[in-house]
């Protein structure tokens, strides 16, 4: 009897985390997906990319965050939804990190491209390592944990 609603609680805990990180990926791309100059020009606040990638990352970022939150939201291709959710997750958490190190205050673009966001700050830096958690949670649970479990569960 435990053992059933231990599982049943895993697969609900599964099943929200790729519902909540889903919702976070669609929404984070809205605003970039329509205003692709400003999210180009908050990329180049970052300084990390050549100038020469700074407006393709600025219209295939927000593309592959639409495709993948939509992916996670509905359940298909999940091994390859949560692979590229954990790598850009990763990615743009070490962005955020290696701005805060290197003393730059700018706007991190996350969710809104707007002149008005407010530049990073600490409270980014715990909000977005909040989503490396979850997706480091379903990546264990779709590849290390028994993923035949799930498959059986969608």
């Amino acid at each position: 009897m435990k053992e059933g609603i231990r599982q049943t609680i895993s697969i609900s805990l599964y099943h929200g985390a790729r519902f909540v990180l889903g919702i976070v990926f669609v929404y984070a791309s809205y605003d970039k997906i329509l205003h692709p100059a400003a999210f180009a020009k908050i990329i180049y606040n970052y300084q990390i990319l050549p100038d020469e990638l700074i407006n393709l990352a600025a219209i295939f970022l927000p593309w592959l965050e639409l495709i993948t939150g939509s992916l996670l939201i509905i359940g298909l291709w999940l091994p390859g939804s949560v692979f590229i959710g954990n790598i850009l997750l990763i990615i743009f958490f070490c962005a955020l990190m290696y701005n805060k190190a290197r003393g730059l205050d700018i706007s991190c673009g996350c969710f809104s491209t707007s002149e008005s966001a407010a530049p990073e700050s600490t409270l980014y830096l715990l909000r977005d390592f909040s989503f490396v958690v979850i997706a480091v949670y379903l990546f264990f649970k779709c590849f290390i944990t028994d993923p035949l479990s799930l498959k059986r569960s969608s």
